[in-house]
């Protein structure tokens, strides 16, 4: 039974130490989620005390919302973990305390037994009253056999009775985490219902400037349609030059390497938040408009230097009427493009290296100082999603 018992508080006491790895990986989670809330309150903060009714905020309020509702989440998968380890701890303190009952059951009963089989007579006198040498000698061993049998009963009952001690003081923190990560959910709740007002009252505002919002739309496919043009005239120009000259050995090898870190490459700013998505997207305020986006934007609080996410060779920098420079790399058959740069730092030719500094990201003054960058990866003509490539947050 005991055995039985045994294996049992194991396999227990092993599905904790489980679920505690697990709730640490969720601590971990909630205290980047939690940094990157803090982050975003930052920049829109800089943004208070102006009227800022843009798509940008509306996109960084957005963005909040999300990680507010990922970090709700959070709590209540952990609150979940911890009430499942409670429940395990509660069957392993039932399970114990069953076990130190019929121990201490046991254990009276052999002290009873061997007080009957002395029948009270004090252990050395009991092995001088013996009638020879051969019942003596066999008194004597019986009476070191019960010795070690209750060493090991008293062992065992106090090692059970110290593993219930910890098991109950578990249960009790468990009760305490889950009562204060419960008010905590509830605390993010409440904010979360009021971040949602400030978005809907942003998108109504917004929605009644419809003209304004087609004219920035249409320029922002106009932005995406001069950077195609480009990346066709540069792939073109390449194909020819590659008649002549073909694509050097190293340029291929990094090529093939760039390919393998795909959903490994650092992120093209030191710090920021996503707040477009490649590829089709629905609009956040015209009803039945969408936008059909060739890379991502990322947007940061205050002065940002874009970064080279791998190394290359610059082969395009050029200019965007209204949108600032462009800086397009080449990695063997992919390039990664950035836009919206100020003070560029390299030029056509230059080779680059991991996270050498291309240019600054235009600061934009008017909405609270954010910078966006544009950022965009290509295999020649197709367009990616830059979001698969770059190391998750």
């Amino acid at each position: 039974m005991r055995g039985k018992l045994l294996i049992c508080i194991l396999c227990l006491l092993g599905g904790i130490g489980l679920h505690a790895q697990s709730r640490a990986e969720l601590e971990e989670l909630r205290k980047k989620n939690l940094q990157e809330i803090e982050y975003v309150d930052r920049m829109l903060k800089s943004t208070a005390t102006q009227k800022n009714e843009n798509l940008n905020e509306l996109r960084v309020i957005g963005k909040k919302l999300n990680l507010r509702e990922k970090l709700i989440n959070e709590y209540g998968e952990e609150i979940s973990l911890l009430e499942y380890r409670i429940s395990l701890n509660r069957l392993a303190t039932e399970m114990l305390e069953q076990d130190l009952s019929n121990l201490k059951k046991v254990y009276a009963s052999s002290i009873v037994g061997a007080y009957k089989a002395t029948k009270g007579t004090p252990a050395v006198a009991f092995i001088l009253s013996s009638t020879d040498f051969n019942q003596g000698y066999k008194r004597l061993k019986y009476i070191q056999q019960v010795a070690r049998y209750r060493r090991k009963e008293t062992e065992t009952i106090e090692t059970i009775y110290v593993q219930l001690q910890g098991t109950k003081e578990r249960l009790e923190r468990d009760r305490k985490n889950i009562n204060d990560l419960k008010n905590k959910e509830v605390r993010q709740k409440q904010i979360l219902s009021d971040e949602q007002n400030k978005k809907e009252r942003l998108v109504t505002t917004l929605s009644k400037k419809e003209k304004q919002l087609k004219q920035e739309l249409d320029e922002k496919r106009r932005i995406a349609r001069q950077i195609e043009n480009e990346i066709e005239r540069l792939i073109e120009e390449e194909r020819q030059k590659s008649a002549k000259t073909p694509m050097s050995s190293e340029m291929k090898v990094i090529g093939e390497s760039f390919g393998e870190n795909r959903g490994r490459l650092p992120w093209p700013v030191e710090r920021g938040i996503i707040t477009s998505h490649f590829g089709l997207q629905k609009h956040p305020v015209l009803k039945n408009v969408t936008e059909d986006n060739i890379g991502i934007e990322l947007t940061s609080g205050g002065p940002t230097k874009a970064r080279s996410v791998f190394k290359g060779e610059v082969v395009r920098v050029f200019a965007i009427s209204g949108a600032n420079m462009a800086v397009i790399v080449r990695h063997g058959k992919y390039l990664t493009v950035y836009q919206n740069l100020i003070n560029v730092k390299v030029k056509a030719g230059d080779a680059v290296s991991l996270g050498q500094d291309l240019g600054d990201v235009y600061i934009d003054n008017v909405n609270g100082d954010k910078s966006v960058l544009k950022f965009m990866i290509y295999e020649e003509k197709k367009k990616l999603d830059p979001e698969l490539w770059l190391l998750k947050k």
